[in-house]
């Protein structure tokens, strides 16, 4: 049994599926932004202190789950500052040639956006250090006795790196970001304004109702909401009357099978695994791999965070365990209790 955790609608990692609308979707001013409340006072005050001041801004670090807004916010960043937007990612850098050649080619008080900042080659970070410190480049040239070092003098930039791994971070990078923000889930009130704008942005008619429900099973997450936005007003096309309504959403979101709490079909079927198999646990990741057939990395990366922070899955030193919340949202009874109706 193979799942392709890649098509999942519930997965807030970036898709090419995406693309599409992501882009005409996002934010271009801090006023736009919905959510995120002491991320945006904060870096209002540092954009507008750094213009006052006719500096450019600190090296900024974003860091939460995926999905959250870190790129749209380095974009923001770079239109309140006035200034052009650089956007690569750690695993695209792979040598040193290519950071300098990024470097090299920005202009005074642009932003250079990293996303996994945490997947940048160690020989490539060594050299973002004195760039981010010092706006320089020391480049060696030649090899052996004949070698000789040569300082590039740089335009004064801001970095702007985004990671869902502070933790992975190494202890030199992270102290060379003066600003260090953390991206939080978002209620289900905030993704309800951010459904209502997209729905405004793509001509898609919703009421409040049909708006809370989808922002209900997002998880916290806008790509999500957008997603099942996109996917709600098909089947409101279809099948309802063009207006997603609190009817429509509903009839939508459980034919994807996406519960009132943003589980899909896999998240049950891990729980109840564990649960059936298991007695809900303690069990080992490898184990549950192997129960569901899909790979251990992936439930460790892809489905064990939100069942986490939802509060239905424990892990413990002797492996992962189902929680009595766990086991009340799937109606099956703990052990030595009855059936729940």
């Amino acid at each position: 049994m193979d799942m392709d955790f890649e098509n999942r609608i519930v997965a807030p990692e970036y898709s090419p599926e995406d693309s599409e609308t992501e882009l005409s979707l996002r934010p271009k001013r801090l006023s736009d932004y919905i959510g995120q409340d002491k991320v945006k006072e904060n870096m209002s005050v540092y954009i507008e202190a750094a213009r006052r001041r006719g500096e450019g801004l600190d090296h900024v670090l974003l860091y939460g789950p995926p999905g959250l807004g870190k790129t749209t916010l380095a974009g923001i960043i770079a239109n309140e500052m006035g200034v052009n937007i650089r956007v690569t990612s750690g695993p695209a850098i792979e040598k040193q040639g290519d950071l300098a050649a990024l470097l090299t080619n920005l202009s005074e008080g642009d932003v250079l956006f990293i996303d996994e900042v945490h997947r940048l080659n160690r020989s490539v970070e060594e050299i973002l250090y004195p760039a981010m410190e010092d706006n320089a480049l020391d480049i060696i040239i030649g090899k052996g006795p004949s070698a000789r070092s040569i300082r590039l003098e740089l335009p004064r930039f801001t970095l702007v790196g985004a990671t869902t791994r502070a933790g992975q971070l190494s202890a030199p990078l992270r102290d060379r970001f003066g600003v260090i923000c953390r991206l939080e889930l978002y209620t289900p009130e905030e993704l309800a304004q951010i459904v209502k704008r997209s729905a405004g942005i793509l001509g898609i008619e919703i009421d409040d109702s049909g708006a809370m429900e989808i922002a209900a099973r997002s998880r916290g997450t806008p790509r999500i909401a957008n997603r099942l936005l996109k996917r709600a007003r098909d089947f409101a096309q279809i099948i309802g009357d063009g207006v997603i309504d609190i009817k429509n959403a509903k009839q939508a979101l459980d034919r994807m099978e996406i519960d009132a709490l943003g589980l899909d079909s896999v998240d049950r079927l891990l729980l109840t695994a564990m649960i059936q198999n298991y007695n809900g646990g303690p069990v080992g990741l490898e184990t549950i791999a192997a129960a569901i057939g899909e790979e251990s990395v992936t439930i460790e990366d892809v489905y064990e965070p939100y069942l986490m922070q939802i509060g239905f899955l424990s892990r413990t030193p002797r492996g992962r365990m189902v929680t009595p919340a766990g086991y009340r949202h799937l109606g099956i009874p703990m052990p030595g209790q009855q059936k729940l109706f």
